[in-house]
């Protein structure tokens, strides 16, 4: 299981990286960072995509709440009928783990890949990789930072 600098290593392995970064979503602090910054400076990376991973995170439109069980007087939700269906989503997990699984925002020369981190406690950790267009290879690296994001030691 890597730690912060190993997993930044094994990030930047990944064909088109450019620079990457371990980011507390929370505070905006960079806990880790290797490669190169879009705009040249890791902090000022970390906090702005901080706010795009926040605005995820805490929007419904993007995390809904998970239902809520029913009280005891109230039938279920599944007994209920439903004029659209059942698909409300597979938030049924009871809100453990982060809210969204991983954020990409192309530009025209990158793409920019936010995975977030799933930990024994409360955990406000990301994985931002930034990916030359050109170069890299979107799936691969999506596939490889959710790998990595599961293996990730923090401590």
């Amino acid at each position: 299981m890597p730690g912060i600098d190993a997993c930044l290593e094994e990030a930047m392995s990944l064909p088109g990286a450019r620079g990457a970064a371990i980011v507390d979503w929370t505070s905006g602090l960079a806990l880790g960072t290797a490669g190169q910054s879009p705009n040249g400076d890791h902090e000022a990376t970390a906090a702005e995509t901080a706010e795009l991973a926040r605005a995820a995170a805490e929007y419904t439109a993007f995390a809904p709440e998970p239902a809520k069980p029913p009280k005891p007087s109230e039938p279920s939700e599944a007994s209920k009928p439903s004029a659209q269906g059942d698909d409300e989503g597979d938030e049924g997990e009871g809100g453990k783990g982060p809210p969204v699984q991983d954020l990409i925002v192309t530009t025209r020369t990158g793409y920019h890949i936010l995975t977030f981190v799933e930990t024994t406690f409360d955990s406000s950790v990301f994985l931002h990789l930034w990916l030359d267009r050109d170069t890299g290879n979107l799936a691969l690296a999506r596939l490889r930072l959710g790998r990595l994001a599961e293996r990730l030691v923090l401590g």
